[in-house]
This record gives C-alpha cells, structure tokens and sequence, in this order.
C-alpha cells in the first residue's frame, strides 16, 4: 500500500471583509490540499478585521470542519509566499498529516509551573509526553505573559524537541490582541500545537546582523552589565572599532548597535547563526560599561554586531545557505514564518523579501506566517524570544 504523503496548502487574503477574506483565502487551501482533509489549520489575522475578531474560530470551522485550529493577530500577515502589510489580511494555512497526532493546548500566566516543578508538570500542561519529541509551535500574547519564561520551561521539559512561534501583535495595549485555539478566542496568555510522529521540524532563525570588529572575551561583568573585554572596557573597544570604521559602518554603530553572544563554548569561529543577538541598552562613559539585554558570565565570548537592510538581506542569506548546504537534497514541504514587524517593507522597502528568498534558495513551498512582536527560536541548542529576527520552521516527513 502506497503512503498518504503530507500535504499542505497556504493561501493569503486582503478582501476588506473578514467573511469573504476567510472564504477566498480558505477555497485557494482546500483546492491546494487536492482532496485530502487537513489535519490542522493555523490563521492569522490583521487589526483592520478587530470588531470581527470573535467570528475567526467559527468561520474557519465552517470552512474546514472539526480540526485543530490555532492563530493569532498579527500587525502584517504571510500566506501563499506573500506578505500582506498596512492594509487587512487574512492569512491560513492547512496540513494533511498522516503519522502525526496533533495537540491543540493553551498556558496563562498563572497556570505555568514555576522554577522547581518537575518536567511532569509541563508535560501536563501541553498534553503530551517529552519522550514523544513533540515540536512545539508557540503563540503567545506579548502583554500578559512572561515569554522568556514560558519558552525556558519548556526548553527545562522537552530538551529535544524544537520550539518555534512569535508573540501576537497589531495590538498597543493589553487585550487588544487575540489568540485563536480550537473555538475559542482568547484575549491573554499563549497557545500552541505540540506535533508528534512523523513529522521533523527544522528551524532557520535569521537575526538580520553582521558583525564587526573582533571577538572578545567577557572578563568582568555584573548581571546584565560587560565592565570589561579582555584588559579593556567595551567603551574602549568601541571607540577603537570607529575609529578603524568606514562611514557606513560609523553610522551604524550610532544607531544600530547591538552585541552578539556566542552560544557554544566550545566553538573556535564563528558563522552566522551562532550568535545569539541582544541590544544595547546604554553605555555608561564615566565606567565605560555597557548595558545588554542578557545576563552575562564571564568567560563568554561576544562581538559587536550592526543591522541595517543590507545587513540583514545578507544575514538571511548565509543562514539559507548553510541549511541548504547541511541538509543535501532534502527539502521541506512547507514552512511557517515569524518575522518582526521591524522587518518587511519598513526595513527593505519592498514586499515578499523574506519569502522570497526562501522560495529561491530553500524550495517553492507554501510558507504561512505573520509579522510578530517577538520572535521565538532556537539558537545553538537554546530557544529565546528575539527581535528584529525572522524565524522558520521547516516541516517534513520525519527522514531515517
């Protein structure tokens, strides 16, 4: 007997109504899906469509019946390898997967296990065992609860598993965001899928920078604050590093600075992917210590790093690359995309950069997503909430 294939189908509306945004993006996925029911749906939807937030879980029901469903608001929504911003959108995507049992569950802040519970308590909260090596798809709402925290214990439980999301946006204040699972809607808290079985998620988390100057290693820190690299203060190194700059790069430093922190101990050079990206939160001139926006240990080796459009386009790039150049012929057959809604047009002046790049360089699979205002993902082993950042999950059939 000849294997169901897994099957996915994305499409992307900007119809002014909610109704007909949802039917229109809904007919192009189930035509896409070529007969075969989905297993699962996920449905982002822009603010221009908030007074009709509460009719998203039923009118995608009526479209593709009892399935898991999960979603959530985004500022600028992603389906059928197109980006749809500053004007409405809907966006969906559905999977048929044999082999994989799919898990619909929700968190609130005040449900999540705290510091010293066991893994059985996070295990239970999700509704599926660690040994099972679900991946986790993450939706969280950046106003009521605790991201870093929510990704750390399940980092803490599901140590092999890969977890991957963005926090909603469109919304400026509490409760002006919505999450989607199953019927209902919510207005605080996270929800997610956990998928398990034949199923292999990979992830590519671009954070759009490049580095500059040279490595360094952290001799004296407190907390948050690097009070000296090797015998200097990162003010001096700093101020070494512009003096040796091009204009470009001067400019950058004064207003796109951030500090990038290798993730493995062990690494002797470095490529992209193995810093984990953080901002500069001050510089103090009399000390000459820089604030971050990690902890730091000494011992750490960090570099500078600057962002702009073309930094980023070549960040993404080389992260392409490198999967590409890891994983042979393999190719995904969808993807999910988190982006910042710093990225998109306002930082390339363009529509459909990020898609695109992955359609040409990865493969031309349906990739679904919206613009986030944080990003979840994996960097060297560890999931965190970035930003600025583009993060994919690649979906496949789990390989031998």
């Amino acid at each position: 007997m000849e294997t169901r294939k897994m099957r996915w189908g994305s499409a992307v509306s900007d119809a002014a109504s909610l109704t007909e945004a949802v039917h229109e993006a809904s007919a192009q996925v189930i035509e896409q899906l070529a007969g075969e029911a989905p297993d699962l749906v996920l449905a982002f939807v822009s603010p221009q469509h908030a007074s009709s937030y509460l009719s998203v879980p039923e009118l995608f029901r009526s479209r593709f019946g009892e399935v898991a469903l999960i979603g959530c608001t985004g500022g600028g929504v992603i389906g059928g390898g197109h980006e749809v911003e500053r004007r409405p959108g809907v966006a969906v995507c559905a999977a048929s997967l044999p082999g994989v049992a799919v898990t619909e569950f929700q968190v609130q802040q005040d449900e999540m296990p705290d510091a010293d519970a066991p893994p059985e308590e996070w295990e239970s909260l999700v509704g599926v065992n660690a040994a099972d090596r679900p991946a986790l798809v993450l939706l969280s709402d950046p106003f009521s609860i605790q991201a870093d925290a929510l990704v750390s214990g399940l980092d803490y439980a599901f140590p092999t598993s890969v977890k991957i999301g963005g926090l909603a946006s469109g919304g400026s204040r509490p409760s002006e965001n919505a999450l989607f699972v199953g019927h209902r809607i919510l207005r605080r808290g996270a929800v997610g899928i956990a998928l398990s079985g034949d199923i292999e998620v990979d992830t590519v988390v671009a954070q759009g920078c490049r580095p500059i100057g040279e490595p360094s290693v952290v001799t004296e820190c407190e907390r948050n604050l690097i009070k000296k690299l090797g015998d200097k203060t990162p003010l001096e190194v700093l101020q070494g590093l512009f003096q040796r700059a091009d204009e470009r790069d001067r400019r950058l430093i004064r207003r796109a600075l951030h500090v990038g922190l290798v993730m493995d101990p062990l690494a002797n050079t470095f490529t992209a992917g193995d810093f984990l990206i953080r901002n500069v939160l001050g510089l103090d001139e009399k000390t000459g210590a820089l604030a971050v926006g990690e902890m730091i240990r000494e011992g750490r080796v960090v570099q500078f790093h600057v962002r702009d459009a073309d930094t980023a386009r070549e960040d993404l790039a080389a992260v392409l690359e490198r999967y590409v150049s890891e994983n042979g012929e393999h190719r995904p057959d969808a993807a999910l995309l988190f982006s910042c809604l710093g990225r998109g047009q306002a930082l390339f002046g363009q529509a459909d950069h990020d898609t695109e790049m992955f359609r040409s360089m990865v493969a031309p699979v349906p990739v679904t997503g919206f613009f986030c205002n944080g990003e979840i993902g994996p960097i060297g082993g560890t999931t965190f909430v970035h930003g600025y950042t583009s993060s994919f999950a690649l979906f496949s059939r789990r390989r031998a």
